[in-house]
């Protein structure tokens, strides 16, 4: 199974889509599930469920910070948000959703899936 399958099933397993990001790369981080679930525990929902930063791309972020072991990485910081939102469509949860619009522009799944992939290309 790739990551962005395995993280997927991390958010169908009640993992938020921050947790499941960052649960898909636990074992290139040197984490375990637990600590992966610490990590994203507050950006469900767009951050604190406020419906603000989608938490998918927060979840891509840690990564980067800690696959980098918190070395500078604000341009690829700089690319895996441009990424994200030139190909789900928008950064914001509520945006994303359709909240306002009605219109969904990219699912909780597949924004979990998109941020996997841009985050393990920048890695």
């Amino acid at each position: 199974m790739d990551k962005k399958e395995l993280a997927v099933q991390f958010k169908h397993s009640g993992y938020n889509c921050a947790q499941a990001v960052i649960a898909a790369f636990a074992d290139e981080l040197g984490i375990d599930l637990e600590t992966a679930r610490a990590l994203g525990a507050g950006f469900g929902a767009g951050m604190g469920t406020m419906g603000a930063t989608c938490g998918a791309l927060c979840g891509a972020q840690i990564v980067l910070g800690m696959k980098n072991k918190g070395k500078s990485v604000m341009g690829m910081a700089r690319r895996l948000y441009s990424e994200f939102l030139e190909t789900c469509g928008a950064t914001i949860c509520i945006d994303l959703k359709g909240v306002a619009t009605g219109r969904m522009l990219c699912s909780c799944d597949d924004c979990v899936a998109n941020a996997v992939e841009i985050v393990g290309g920048l890695l």
